[in-house]
């Protein structure tokens, strides 16, 4: 998938279909002439369902299709005869997906499981036809009830990356190669800030034939909880993240502090996301000697104490088998 091609975030305007009318008919065969009312009842309208499934990671699909409407539901007829009811619309979406109401901005439901169907538009009623209104001292009611109106309404869905490691960091902290050595994906990369603009999915493959979903997500800014760089439109796919991995690259001026500025602005962002399992990973240390490296464990042992931290190198592959391990036995704990 090309990095343009992920859409996270689409708006659409929906509609149910609206119900069928109940039937006015009286009935009338040969040699009866008055048989009194028969009208069958109108069919309901479409619904508009929203479907999860597992085999989508983007909303690009719904990027050029802005109006779905389901069907109207079919006329009562004579002979007591139901209305057809009207084609429900199915919309299908990636697991994660959250709807929003555009008017109000409130969450609406969210899709987390395959498989999983939820109404967002409910179809009219059908009426009710004359058949149900006679009585001994109305014997031909020649009145039914008219179907019910269809809802619409305008949503947004946005989708928040299900993945159980999130990697985060400042732009150029090495995210995107780092993801490229661990998986099979495919990220953009190249030596400047903000070379990945949309989130990176891939799968790290572990013993025995386990595995588990890593996103690379844009980079952290200060400010970004306020919306500067590239802001809340990243910071959402952080939430549905297990354990978050914290990449500082070993050449940072201060460790400590850019790590601290990272969770800052998680903080501020969503308080709740500093419950989540947090590991501290300082990349390209294949820069280090020994005895610098020692040192640099020493200082991160005295400041950030409770906080678990490895040393790899992405491009010579050192203490990728060790992060694995240990993402492995974070996110069992997790569970």
């Amino acid at each position: 998938m090309t990095e343009g091609n992920f859409v996270d975030y689409v708006k659409i305007y929906v509609s149910s279909g609206k119900g069928g009318k109940g039937s006015t008919h009286l009935h009338r065969e040969k040699f009866i002439e008055k048989g009194g009312p028969d009208g069958g009842d109108g069919g309901r309208g479409g619904h508009v369902f929203l479907v999860g499934n597992k085999d989508l990671w983007t909303l690009f699909h719904l990027k050029f299709a802005r109006h779905v409407k389901a069907g109207h539901g079919g006329d009562g007829g004579g002979d007591r005869s139901t209305g057809a009811d009207g084609e429900d619309k199915f919309i299908e979406v990636p697991l994660g997906t959250v709807v929003r109401d555009k008017e109000t901005n409130e969450v609406m439901f969210e899709v987390t499981e395959h498989g999983e169907k939820r109404i967002l538009a409910k179809g009219g009623k059908g009426g009710l036809g004359n058949w149900h209104f006679r009585s001994s001292t109305n014997q031909t009611p020649r009145y039914a009830q008219p179907g019910l109106p269809p809802e619409e309404l305008d949503v947004i869905l946005e989708l928040k990356v299900l993945a159980d490691v999130g990697l985060v960091g400042f732009p150029n902290a090495g995210k995107s190669t780092l993801l490229s050595v661990l998986t099979s994906a495919k990220p953009k990369i190249a030596d400047y800030p903000f070379t990945t603009l949309k989130p990176n999915l891939g799968i790290v493959n572990y013993r025995d034939y386990r595995s588990f979903v890593i996103a690379d997500i844009p980079g952290i800014i200060e400010g970004a909880a306020e919306g500067k760089g590239l802001g809340h439109y990243f910071l959402r796919h952080i939430e549905r993240n297990s354990t978050l991995l914290f990449l500082v690259p070993s050449d940072a001026t201060d460790i400590k502090t850019e790590y601290e500025i990272l969770v800052n602005e998680l903080r501020k962002y969503n308080p709740e996301m500093l419950d989540k399992e947090r590991l501290l990973v300082v990349s390209k240390s294949d820069m280090l000697d020994d005895e610098l490296k020692a040192e640099m464990k020493a200082d991160l042992d005295k400041s950030l104490k409770n906080v678990p931290y490895l040393f790899i190198s992405s491009m010579s592959q050192q203490g990728l088998v060790e992060l694995k391990d240990k993402l492995w036995q974070m996110l069992q704990t997790e569970k």
